[in-house]
């Protein structure tokens, strides 16, 4: 055979291959069908989309002390955001999201090396279901329980932790670890074990090889769980309701008195619009931030 049919026999055999590998439906006559998929995802957008709305058009609206019709438009609901009692509410949701992202990654990052690499199945699985098995409770009846641990009923604690910061703290980073190990573990077993024994093998230490290839390689699991558990904890409203007492005061928190006990539904729709705000703020500047790095790296 002439060596310039080589490139067009090539050229058939991809095009055979190809058209034996897509499915029958991969044509025009897929419209239809991708549609109905979208169909489902569209509507849950509209339902979100509906509400946020509804939020946004409240928190321009006048509150009208003893009554639950607002006035006409105003600007006065955000002005008395800038309060000191709502500035420190906010400042402490974005101390402990913080604390509770750092102290999450470091306690869960272990568990899921371990997950990752250990050879026994017998521990992966239990690791795997002791990890899974808070899923299986709801939050409220993890914060009661830790309630009853915290109030020094189970253990004597030297300083008090039940409606103090560090308890809502504790209760926040037992709630984000499930979520953080899981994402933590993908993203290491994916790390080929053929890197860290090449480091070994050129001299490298345990340390060394952890600081410069597990830890860099595995910076995607450590981006998305830090994003998700800072997300969430921006949110929570049950652990510093029940942990907090009423003494630690979150935005969740301080949107719930807003509208439950105030009755003040613009006031409380215009703090969740700047929490909003400022949460998908803080994550487009943490994936930028992170997009930067990985370009860097």
């Amino acid at each position: 055979m002439p060596r310039r049919e080589l490139p067009r026999l090539a050229a058939g055999l991809s095009a055979a291959r190809a058209s034996a590998i897509l499915p029958a439906y991969a044509g025009p006559g897929s419209r239809p069908i991708v549609r109905a998929l979208l169909a489902p995802a569209l509507i849950v957008v509209a339902v979100f989309a509906a509400a946020l709305s509804a939020l946004l058009r409240f928190s321009v609206l006048e509150f009208v002390p003893g009554s639950l019709q607002t006035g006409g438009l105003t600007t006065a609901n955000f002005t008395g955001i800038l309060g000191r009692q709502y500035l420190g509410a906010v400042w402490d949701t974005l101390l402990l999201s913080a604390a509770t992202t750092a102290l999450t990654l470091v306690a869960s990052y272990p568990v899921a090396y371990v997950l990752a690499r250990t050879r026994s199945a017998r521990a992966r699985s239990a690791l795997l279901v002791l990890t899974l098995a808070p899923f299986f409770t709801g939050a409220i009846v993890r914060t009661y329980a830790w309630v009853l641990v915290l109030g020094n009923t189970v253990v004597t604690w030297p300083v008090p932790m039940l409606f103090t910061p560090r308890g809502v703290l504790v209760g926040l980073v037992h709630f984000s670890m499930p979520t953080m190990i899981l994402l933590l573990a993908a993203a290491i077993s994916h790390i080929d074990p053929v890197y860290e024994r090449a480091a070994a093998s050129l001299g490298a230490g345990p340390w060394r090889v952890f600081r410069r290839v597990t830890l860099p390689l595995s910076m995607p699991g450590i981006v998305s769980g830090s994003l998700i558990v800072f997300a969430w904890t921006l949110s929570a409203f049950a652990t510093p309701e029940l942990l907090g007492g009423g003494k630690v005061k979150m935005i969740a928190n301080v949107v719930r008195d807003l509208a439950l006990d105030s009755f003040n539904w613009p006031g409380g729709a215009a703090f969740a619009v700047v929490a909003l705000a400022v949460t998908l703020g803080l994550l487009a500047g943490a994936g930028r931030l992170a997009s930067v790095a990985d370009r860097g790296a």
